[in-house]
């Protein structure tokens, strides 16, 4: 039984952080990355579609995004739906693809993404604590109902706190890797 809430809350905190992750490949540094487009959906026959599904999305230079639609009318929605994202990005069309340039970023710009990436952790630190706390309870709780010693609670408890640090420190790692990127030039 303990073992079951040891491994549902490890399950629940590695969720935490994958949710993380993919916030966090959503924030625009200074090199063209796919991901920032995964959050970008367009109006495809009255359905709300993801841009990745209506399109190839490659990076032929380090400071370029190139979009090919798979149908040519989809040009200017791509093009709409990337303005009104809010991504700090111009694009501009060919008649066949549209290109993306990614402008190198500001210092104040740096600056705000840095505070985000340290929000955007923080709800993951925040996420992995909600889990260990209801992971705790149902320790205590089933403690209660079948007599479990005290010993085997203390220790399934302690194994619910190292599965806690173990993981906010993964996303201490994932926070320094995204603020050292956010920093290059």
């Amino acid at each position: 039984m303990l073992k079951d809430i040891q491994l549902d809350t490890k399950q629940r905190m590695v969720q935490a952080i994958s949710h993380a992750d993919s916030e966090l490949a959503k924030v625009r540094t200074g090199r063209a990355n796919p991901d920032i487009f995964n959050s970008i959906s367009l109006d495809y026959y009255g359905v709300a579609t993801p841009l990745n599904q209506v399109s190839n999305i490659s990076v032929p230079q380090a400071r370029l995004i190139v979009i090919q639609p798979y149908e040519k009318t989809l040009i200017p929605l791509i093009e709409k739906a990337i303005m009104e994202n809010n991504l700090g990005l111009t694009p501009n069309n060919n008649g066949v693809v549209v290109n993306v340039p990614v402008p190198p970023l500001s210092e104040e710009r740096r600056g705000e993404l840095i505070k985000y990436v340290h929000e955007l952790i923080e709800d993951g630190r925040v996420s992995i604590r909600n889990v260990r706390r209801d992971a705790i309870h149902q320790i205590k709780q089933i403690g209660d109902e079948k007599n479990i010693s005290e010993d085997l609670i203390h220790d399934a408890e302690a194994e619910i706190q190292t599965l806690t640090d173990d993981h906010i420190e993964i996303l201490n790692k994932h926070q320094e890797d995204k603020e050292k990127e956010l920093q290059e030039i």
